[in-house]
């Protein structure tokens, strides 16, 4: 079983947890999350520093990343995690790629 982190702009919270489970439960995939701030309680600078770090972190722990690039969109800091990703050698899945492939996992 492959161990996969997901990425992807908070745009698309409900759609990344949605595509966790499906990765999990359909493919086969053990999937680590983003921590995701359901009540929208204030985060400082320092705060954001702990949740990036820790997102890095579950990076360096997984085989690839799982790209939540929904109708292409890729941000900055999305960006910055493919690219740390690749510098660890990883695997990157995209979404738009590996959702066709695998028989209709688009949201």
């Amino acid at each position: 079983m492959k161990t996969v982190t997901i990425c992807g702009s908070m745009k698309f919270e409900k759609e990344m947890q949605r595509i966790a489970f499906l990765l999990e439960t359909k493919h086969n995939l053990n999937v680590l999350q983003c921590v995701y701030n359901a009540d929208n309680m204030e985060v400082s600078e320092t705060e954001r520093g702990f949740l990036e770090k820790a997102h890095f972190r579950k990076i360096e722990l997984s085989d690839a990343i799982y790209v939540v690039d929904i109708q292409g969109y890729i941000g900055d800091q999305v960006s910055k995690e493919i690219e740390f990703a690749k510098s660890k050698g990883k695997e990157i899945m995209l979404h738009s790629e590996y959702g066709i492939a695998s028989g209709g996992l688009n949201v």
